[in-house]
């Protein structure tokens, strides 16, 4: 029987550690034996988890003895972890065991130094405050998670489900993973990634300089646009528009009203009835194999898929 620890830390999100302490739970061999002894670590004997106040069990000692170490996230991932805890992990994976974060819970391996030169993944709201954090880490925010090795990593909160799965399936083959998956009503492959759970671009930058252009496009992206168009509407050069938006919103124009018009295929799909070939050229695609082509790239799944997943 393996041990997984799931570290209670200060302010930890309950969800991300009742993911990992459930689905460990459940699982069960062929011949009904449990597959996994789950304990609850911690530095301090009660914690705060958002509004639950949790009793710890066991201490940082326990991770010696662990097969898995589970990270939650934390409500506030920006502030310090208590050092005992960052030390705590470093000797875990030292020692070859495997450590591995839900959502936010990512930052606390960065900090330390766990993930340096390692693919790293985290909620995508997050990923670009954790790349800027900690340069040093290779973040893909459109994966449901990676794995190192001995070090993984989820993104969201459900995808911690995706992440135990395929601890499990490590552990034990598919069809124990399958088995569990049932127990929890979850799929055991999720096709596609984080990014098509992403509304693309949205316009949250507030900027005198773009925010007038940021509404045309919005407005206008059903159109057969081209880079003079959008720069005559800002009543700009060609070539400050696209200087500005490089560094106002971190993409060219056409990379922006690319992921505008993928924005509103997605919610089309969501909530029409419209053929692909009638999203396509409502949401401005000059034809359906590349409005196809671009949306795959971009959100990883098939505009058909992701319609199954999100239809209301």
């Amino acid at each position: 029987m393996h041990t997984v620890a799931v570290l209670a830390l200060p302010d930890a999100i309950a969800f991300d550690m009742a993911t990992a302490i459930e689905m460990f739970t459940r699982v069960r061999l062929p011949d009904d034996r449990p597959g996994y002894r789950v304990v609850v670590a911690g530095d301090d004997r009660e914690v705060e988890a958002g509004p639950l106040r949790l009793a710890v069990d066991d201490g940082l000692d326990v991770l010696d003895r662990a097969d898995v170490v589970v990270v939650p996230g934390r409500n506030d991932p920006s502030v310090p972890t208590p050092e005992p805890v960052l030390d705590a992990l470093r000797g875990a994976v030292q020692r070859g065991t495997r450590v591995a974060s839900i959502c936010v819970g990512a930052f606390t391996l960065a900090e330390a130094g766990l993930l340096d030169g390692k693919d790293a993944t985290t909620h995508w709201l997050a990923a670009d405050h954790l790349a800027r954090r900690y340069p040093a880490v290779r973040v893909d925010a459109d994966v449901l998670f990676t794995d190192n090795g001995s070090i993984l990593t989820s993104a969201g909160a459900a995808s911690g489900l995706d992440l135990c799965l395929h601890i499990v399936r490590q552990d034990y083959g598919t069809a124990v993973a399958a088995d569990a998956a049932r127990l929890a009503v979850v799929p055991l492959h999720r096709s596609g990634g984080q990014a098509r759970y992403i509304l693309r671009n949205r316009p949250m930058y507030q900027t005198a300089t773009l925010e007038h252009v940021l509404a045309w496009i919005e407005e206008n992206a059903h159109r057969n646009l081209t880079l003079t168009d959008i720069a005559r509407a800002a009543d700009m050069s060609v070539r400050t528009l696209t200087r500005r938006f490089t560094a106002e919103v971190g993409q060219s124009p056409v990379q922006w009203l690319a992921g505008v018009r993928i924005r509103h295929a997605q919610e089309l799909l969501e909530t029409t009835d419209h053929t692909v070939d009638r999203i396509a050229a409502q949401a401005g695609f000059p034809t359906t194999s590349n409005f196809r082509a671009q949306f795959g790239a971009t959100v990883g799944v098939t505009p058909g898929a992701y319609r199954k997943t999100f239809r209301l």
